[in-house]
């Protein structure tokens, strides 16, 4: 007797869990929230709003632009790791706080490799090595030289952990002894190389651009292994004699961890139809930023890489942000 009636619950049960799977709205069926660290108008900001506005199109949804700022991106990051794993909460993650803040934080809310799941990367930016027009140095080894000569006259602009940890690496590599003295963004820094309130600067391209083109500021060298075609004339670390010396900072798109494969694969192949675009990759560039897709699992090794490279950094220059 309990047989028949065993097998008629198990149907039962299939029935209820079919409809209950066909009533499921498909992803995406309301406007995706994108999360930004960063104050609109900003470099970060504008390239989350170039490929938010595009992945629209193609999601048939709204991708809003979030921006929760502050606290080195904490607060944005923060966010979304404990927003629900639905799809509809994404962070526009860069490399400050996916793969620098565990480098140089003892305690974070949040665990980049643990608590999200990425979709890809967007793109990758060099940084600039420059110092102010008056500046004696025209080439990385006389910098080099003078810093060596000079520790006591000896210092460097950064805004964010990215710029100090990229400057602190120059020393390591190079030997030598440049102070850091903060400011609160790229401009300001940029700025006080221009005026010689500072020696030198690595900053991200923007900020540089109308300095250098003003005759303010002179480029030493790019980061990147190659010449850069935004700056054809900037010679790279390596041709400058110094091959350790490789950087490049990269931002993507990452959601809370548990996310679903399927919404995370629909995700990732919109940010790849996007970055296909003329037109988006023309705004991208146009940003210093140089358009770069990938899959979950490439992106993951990229994060896991530059937290073990900037933790020993940070650990040989015994910088702690708390």
């Amino acid at each position: 007797m309990k047989h028949p009636l065993f097998r008629i619950l198990a149907l039962a049960t299939a029935a209820i869990a079919a409809a209950t799977a066909q009533a499921q709205p498909a992803y995406p069926s309301k406007p995706i929230q994108l999360v930004v660290g960063y104050a609109a108008g900003g470099g970060t900001d504008l390239l989350a709003r170039v490929v938010a506005s595009k992945m629209a199109e193609g999601l048939g949804q709204p991708v809003v632009i979030d921006n929760k700022v502050g606290a080195q991106s904490i607060i944005a990051a923060q966010h979304v790791a404990k927003a629900a794993p639905d799809g509809y909460t994404i962070l526009l993650g860069p490399s400050g706080p996916m793969s620098m803040n565990p480098a140089i934080y003892s305690k974070l809310p949040y665990a980049p490799l643990r608590d999200f799941a990425p979709i890809s990367l967007l793109g990758s930016f060099p940084l600039i090595l420059a110092v102010g027009q008056n500046h004696p140095a025209k080439t990385v080894q006389q910098l080099v030289d003078y810093g060596k000569a000079n520790p006591d006259k000896s210092n460097y602009g950064a805004s964010a952990a990215p710029f100090q940890l990229a400057a602190e690496l120059f020393k390591q590599k190079t030997g030598t002894a440049f102070q850091h003295i903060a400011y609160k963004g790229s401009n300001e820094s940029v700025n006080a190389t221009a005026t010689g309130e500072v020696t030198m600067t690595l900053a991200d391209p923007p900020p540089l651009v109308g300095q250098v083109k003003a005759g303010r500021v002179r480029p030493l060298a790019i980061t990147t292994p190659a010449r850069h075609p935004a700056w054809p004339d900037v010679p790279t670390m390596r041709e400058a004699g110094f091959a350790d010396m490789d950087i490049a900072l990269w931002t993507g798109i990452l959601a809370p961890a548990g996310t679903p494969p399927a919404i995370i694969k629909r995700l990732q192949d919109e940010v790849a139809r996007v970055l296909k675009l003329p037109d988006v990759r023309e705004r991208i560039l146009a940003l210093g930023i140089d358009p770069v897709a990938s899959t979950p699992e490439e992106f993951s090794r990229v994060i896991a890489t530059d937290i073990a490279k900037w933790t020993a950094v940070a650990k040989a220059a015994n910088i702690k942000a708390d």
